[in-house]
């Protein structure tokens, strides 16, 4: 498995791709991370079409273990981030 890429590398494509500069590329990213981040964090869901669906679930409050003591203890409830990948990038990495 390779190396993720990086933010300077994903900066770079995305340049190449569009035709334009860095910094015009690397501006447009930074307004799309904002706009998923506001709109999940507020409930929403963002669907990046052939990508996939990012949005927030609330988890109960449960109780958990620690592993190294075997303790058990109550978890409050809270939210996580969860992202659905689509069928279309399945399908591509598998072949």
């Amino acid at each position: 498995m390779s190396k993720p890429m990086t933010k300077t590398q994903l900066v770079a494509a995305l340049a190449e791709d569009m035709d334009t500069d860095k910094k015009s590329a690397g501006a447009a990213l930074d307004a799309l991370t904002g706009l998923i981040t506001r709109e999940v964090s507020n409930g929403g869901a963002v669907t990046l079409p052939g990508v996939g669906k990012i949005y927030c679930r609330e988890r109960p409050e449960r109780m958990v273990r620690n592993p190294a003591t075997g303790e058990q203890f109550k978890k409050e409830a809270d939210k996580v981030v969860k992202m659905t990948i689509a069928k279309a990038l399945k399908d591509s990495v598998n072949g």
